[in-house]
């Protein structure tokens, strides 16, 4: 038989780039890609390190014609498609009273409509292979934070579509569960873009609460507890790729545990998942 077909989207660096090179050697056909692919010279050599191959392809999650042809030429080429990994997303830093609603509605583009875009285009050629649907989530998709309304906003929109999505998907034999990481070391968290000097100028009023919000965030990407990298990461994914016990919610550490903890007491997703599965099956 030929090997499974993974997509994993936002491969540049990060949890993205890391879930590719441990996706192929786990002995996937892994379709790695990004926006941009002449940011790719991060990704081939982590490849070339780890001695295997990679289809990398352009996919940019905010073009639904981009994600057509993505998706479209994987499985012309491939023969299938069995697991998408969404994992491309932006953060952002800002409360409301001084972002741009056009600040707003980016975030929201990237890290929502794109996955459910990338989400839609893929589910024919998943319910197709009986695969799998994997999206990199947060613990800021269950733990709304200071400062984070806009990402947080996004991240709880797509633990919400993926929830609901699940037991229907489930219906036409595709499993669909969410990853939720901690503080992550990655290019991630210099891809939120932030100048600390301009933002705290720009805070007026709320620069105070905005010091204490970054020492307290400070501390937890200095925590060995809490931190995490992006191959730790991409652990937990492949084991969501491969497990014969799936579940719907995973949390990448026992700090992410703890932190969702806060308003999960289901932490896998079972009892709800459970729950809205019998809605749809008649129980």
């Amino acid at each position: 038989m030929s090997a499974p077909v993974v997509l994993i989207t936002g491969c540049s660096s990060g949890i993205g780039l890391s879930s590719a090179v441990m996706a192929a050697k786990g002995g996937f056909t892994t379709v790695a890609t990004m926006r941009d692919t002449s940011k790719d010279a991060a990704l081939r050599a982590a490849a070339e390190s780890a001695g295997v191959s990679l289809d990398i392809r352009t996919l940019d999650v905010v073009d639904e014609a981009s994600i057509a042809a993505c998706i479209d030429g994987v499985v012309a080429d491939h023969g299938s498609l069995d697991i998408l990994v969404n994992n491309a997303g932006r953060g952002f830093v800002g409360t409301i009273e001084r972002v741009s609603m056009d600040e707003m509605r980016d975030i929201m583009e990237v890290n929502f409509f794109g996955v459910v875009a990338t989400t839609k285009a893929a589910m024919p050629h998943l319910r197709a292979s009986k695969g799998r649907l994997l999206t990199v989530t947060s613990v800021g998709g269950v733990v709304g934070q200071p400062f984070n309304e806009a990402y947080c906003a996004a991240k709880f929109a797509v633990e919400g579509f993926m929830e609901s999505l699940a037991p229907v998907a489930a219906t036409v034999g595709v499993h669909v569960a969410v990853i939720e990481p901690g503080p992550v070391a990655t290019e991630f968290v210099n891809n939120v873009g932030v100048d600390v000097g301009k933002m705290f100028a720009e805070a007026g009023e709320y620069e105070p609460a905005m010091r204490s919000y970054l020492t307290h965030v400070m501390a937890d990407f200095s925590d060995p507890e809490a931190m995490q990298s992006g191959d730790d990461i991409a652990e937990v994914v492949l084991a969501a790729m491969v497990t014969d016990s799936p579940v719907f919610r995973h949390q990448t550490s026992g700090w992410s545990r703890t932190f969702t903890g806060l308003k999960l007491s289901d932490h896998d997703g079972s009892a709800v998942v459970g729950t809205t599965s019998a809605w749809v099956r008649g129980d």
